[in-house]
């Protein structure tokens, strides 16, 4: 079963560059899509921020194992029984998720592969889960079969592959209901967001790619 695995650290002060220079040299994340143990692995910058993006193909691998060679440059978060290079973000949105190996292999070729990162407003962020979580499960509507959006504290990280696979999800729908908006636009999220300041976006807005490595299918 493919499990998707979504990451966030941050650099120690003025360790960033050498971060990024150690990440981008280590080999260990290629190796491991080389050995079929991950199907996509892929690692993104912004501002002291590091994000990793990868699907076990079958157990569940540490991003320590991924992206071990970031660790000295990066702080350590606390709030657990020990500290943590890497805190791992909670998945609020996706359009689909893996219903087994083959369902998702990637049938054509992916020419890009991105990030995204915003802002909540913190007293939006459970009406945010809250629509999403209906969207997704009641099978509303379908969307790119790989985007998938998660979040900590109220930072969302998005994954994205293009161009974009739309197609029915495999795995059925948890919920029963009917309660999402009709048309989205009346969950009014452009409510939810903080603004970005003086750079033109909206909402979310894409983030460097550090690499990305893949099985091809």
């Amino acid at each position: 079963m493919i499990s998707r695995k979504i990451y966030r650290g941050i650099w120690k002060e003025g360790q960033a560059a050498d971060g990024l220079a150690a990440l981008q040299e280590d080999s260990a994340a290629k190796q491991l899509v080389e050995e079929g143990k991950l199907m996509t692995v892929a690692a993104f910058s912004w501002q002291n921020n590091v994000f990793l993006y990868y699907e076990c193909t079958g157990t569940e691998i540490e991003p320590a194992l991924v992206a071990g060679t970031a660790g000295p440059y990066l702080i350590d978060w606390e709030g657990e029984a020990a500290p943590r290079k890497w805190i791992e973000m909670i998945d609020v949105f996706h359009f689909n998720e893996p219903a087994g190996y083959e369902h998702w292999l990637r049938k054509a070729a992916v020419e890009r592969r991105g990030g995204r990162v915003a802002h909540l407003k913190r007293e939006k962020a459970a009406s945010y889960i809250y629509y999403h979580y209906q969207l997704q499960e009641e099978r509303a509507f379908h969307g790119n079969k790989y985007d998938i959006i998660a979040m900590h504290e109220n930072l969302l990280f998005g994954y994205q592959e293009f161009p974009s696979v739309v197609e029915e999800p495999v795995v059925p729908g948890r919920l029963n209901t009917t309660g999402t908006p009709v048309p989205w636009e009346d969950s009014r999220m452009d409510l939810h967001f903080q603004p970005w300041e003086d750079d033109g976006y909206l909402y979310f807005k894409p983030v460097e790619t550090v690499f990305a490595y893949y099985i091809e299918g």
